[in-house]
């Protein structure tokens, strides 16, 4: 029997060039823009785990990578020590009544961690212990949101130009995030844009991220992705989708698939959300959905009722969930647009990418093959950029 004996909590930053906050005061989901010239810097934290017998696992977040999950984390860590990772069922159903009375982000980094440990100890890749059965992942561009500001996503032109640059790269599907204004009409012109320029063999989906005003404003949005023939319309409207309710009567008022429940977060809320008629396909994360172990359970819930699951973002584990799952479409290559990079951290030293140009020519990214996750942290570069160090010991 291993037990871990260390847990390292290592947040850092990294720049990102040409992106900025615009006029914004702080970042936020999904608000940065294209600006030539600026520079952004990011906040992202690594995971590392050890044992007693001298393996060791590691995660370092991508969406989850926030001060608020952070907090989450370095809470929950101390219980891993002298935990054994073969027991990731326990441990996650520890952890879970830990995180019981906040909102459970920072438990998704810990799981992940010792699943890539325990894929490690075995010599095998996560991908492998889940039952995966596919090595390459068709990808679909998940597009940073629009801007007032010259440049990016400033025009529904942009837009298109950015979506024909999808298809011709041989992407299979591509999301639309609009503005942040909440703009009914121009949101639903967009839809309609894109579908004419693109035609009718490449899926479109639309995602307006909670930001139009009312259940009113999200019907008219949906009418248009019903005209567009969308593949899947996200989060409408400033419920923030975790109003059951609300998500059947636009259920009830349209034919594009409802795909909801991101903001709903673990399986028992997600499986009641569902059963209730809140949607017609449920979103899981493993950062989000406390870890691949959550992921997982959330899968094989959907997949028992017959409901599809699409797995939002991307990441290594993301990709190892993707390739077990039977009952979802794409990987999602979260955000990307017209110069304008995923905000994802230089620190792969394998040639791991979730940026556009990872994509092969036929739409399909790779799942990472070795032990664990698959993919190797440059560590020397979360060392020299980390803001903190929290380690524990037994």
């Amino acid at each position: 029997m291993s037990k871990i004996t260390e847990v390292d909590v290592i947040p850092f930053t990294f720049e990102v060039d040409d992106l900025s906050l615009g006029g914004g005061r702080a970042m936020g989901v999904s608000n940065v823009v294209y600006e030539r010239g600026a520079k952004l810097k990011v906040m992202r934290y690594a995971v590392a785990l050890r044992t007693d017998d001298g393996a060791q696992g590691k995660y370092v977040t991508h969406w989850v990578g926030t001060q608020s999950a952070l907090g989450q984390t370095l809470m929950l860590a101390p219980n891993l020590l002298g935990r054994d990772p073969e027991h990731r069922e326990a441990i996650y159903d520890d952890l879970k009544r830990e995180a019981r009375a906040y909102d459970h982000m920072g438990h998704g980094p810990l799981d992940i961690a010792i699943w890539d440990l325990y894929g490690r100890m075995k010599s095998t890749s996560v991908t492998s212990l889940l039952g995966g059965f596919r090595d390459r992942l068709p990808t679909y561009a998940s597009t940073h949101h629009g801007q007032e500001l010259p440049g990016g996503l400033d025009s529904i032109d942009a837009y298109v130009n950015f979506a024909l640059d999808c298809k011709h790269r041989g992407m299979p599907a591509i999301k639309v995030h609009g503005w942040h204004d909440g703009n009914k009409r121009r949101e639903a012109k967009l839809i309609i844009a894109i579908r004419d320029a693109i035609g009718s063999d490449m899926e479109l989906m639309v995602d307006p991220a909670c930001e139009l005003r009312t259940y009113a404003d999200a019907l008219y949005v949906g009418r248009a992705c019903d005209e567009a023939e969308c593949l899947w319309y996200e989060d409408p409207y400033r419920d923030s989708s975790v109003s059951v309710i609300g998500q059947k009567m636009l259920r009830e008022n349209l034919k594009t698939p409802l795909l909801t429940s991101e903001h709903i977060r673990g399986l028992e809320q997600k499986a009641a959300f569902a059963l209730a008629g809140g949607c017609d396909m449920i979103h899981t994360d493993p950062e989000y959905d406390l870890g691949i172990t959550g992921t997982m359970k959330i899968a094989h819930f959907g997949e028992a009722i017959g409901m599809d699951v699409q797995v939002h973002a991307c990441g290594p584990a993301h990709r190892a969930c993707v390739a077990a799952m039977r009952n979802t479409h794409f990987y999602e290559l979260a955000l990307v647009g017209p110069r304008m990079p995923n905000l994802i951290p230089p620190v792969y030293q394998c040639g791991y990418s979730d940026q556009i140009d990872g994509v092969a020519g036929d739409g399909t990214i790779l799942v990472p093959s070795g032990p664990g996750l698959g993919v190797e942290y440059d560590w020397d570069f979360i060392e020299a950029n980390k803001i903190a160090a929290h380690r524990f010991r037994l």
